[in-house]
């Protein structure tokens, strides 16, 4: 089945009539701005929720909008959530198809993106689609960390991970935004960004709660153990959610560039020390990438 949005097309082929996912209520709002606005600057700047901000900010797109993507391209975005890089995505490529459990989120980035005439939403559980066709590039934004929550494996990062392997092209790109569990902001007392918990991710997560992230060796190791060990590492700053800086291993920050890091938008957090110093201290050690706050990593097959 078909739902026709404007030019978007939203294949509710494998819905089962029930959102498994949802920031709540506050999508309702979201749904009547996209609806009524064309331009959300007005918008965030009336209203300082983290969601409004989280989901309508036009600098989400900085985390993906650089990459020189092939024009002719075909992009498989899974989690497209509310539309937030989706965008970018159809500005730069011939075509994209977007993957989100919940029909209304779906509803949110069609209205979103309505003139634009090469945007596919499937709505349902990415897991039980099946495709036709292989991609050039496809894009995990904020979606491995919850691998665990859609699989009974014992090894669902693993099993993930080999299914997108099997959609991307010999020569595909995979592109993966994900926090670092040993990011600096958390030992500045920040608290994680998925449990809520101060120095959760740094011991381990003490209570599994269908979500985890990673240090930048164990997700080496994790994409070269499903084959995928040709990557990049880049390191979005505050983080990817709503990066402002983006660094690589072939360009690593100098002391004095990193400042005023200290942004949360989304809870309270500590301040147990100055990150700024830390950070040119960390700078000149040579650790800036152990604890980057998070990661940006493209990768393909070896």
């Amino acid at each position: 089945m078909i739902e026709q949005i404007g030019n978007v097309k939203m294949n509710l082929t494998y819905y089962t009539g029930e959102d498994q996912y949802s920031d709540g209520d506050i999508e309702d709002e979201l749904l009547k701005i996209v609806q009524n606005y064309k331009d959300f600057d007005d918008v965030i700047k009336n209203d300082t929720r983290w969601p409004i901000l989280y989901h309508l900010s036009k600098y989400r797109e900085h985390i993906i909008e650089w990459y020189p993507f092939n024009e002719n391209s075909d992009v498989l975005e899974i989690g497209a959530g509310c539309g937030a890089i989706t965008g970018a995505l159809s500005r730069n490529a011939k075509s994209v198809t977007c993957v989100e459990l919940s029909k209304r989120r779906s509803l949110i980035n069609a209205y979103r993106h309505q003139n634009s005439e090469n945007i596919e939403i499937f709505v349902g559980d990415f897991n039980k689609m099946k495709f036709d066709r292989q991609f050039d590039y496809i894009t995990l934004i904020g979606v491995l960390e919850y691998a665990p929550s859609f699989s009974n494996s014992n090894k669902p990062f693993h099993e993930f991970l080999h299914y997108i392997k099997r959609l991307l092209k010999p020569n595909g790109k995979l592109f993966i935004a994900i926090e670092n569990k040993f990011g600096l902001k958390y030992w500045a007392g920040a608290r994680e960004d998925h449990t809520g918990e101060f120095f959760d991710s740094i011991e381990g997560y003490r209570e599994p709660k269908g979500v985890c992230t990673f240090s930048k060796n164990e997700l080496q190791r994790l994409l070269e153990e499903c084959m995928l060990g040709n990557t990049e590492f880049y390191y979005p700053l505050p983080d990817y959610k709503l990066p402002f800086q983006i660094f690589s291993d072939k360009r690593k920050p100098k002391v004095g560039e990193l400042r005023d890091l200290i942004h949360n938008y989304d809870n309270d957090r500590l301040e147990l020390f100055n990150e700024d110093i830390v950070h040119d201290l960390l700078n000149l050690n040579d650790n800036f990438s152990f604890f980057a706050n998070s990661f940006l990593i493209i990768a393909s097959v070896e």
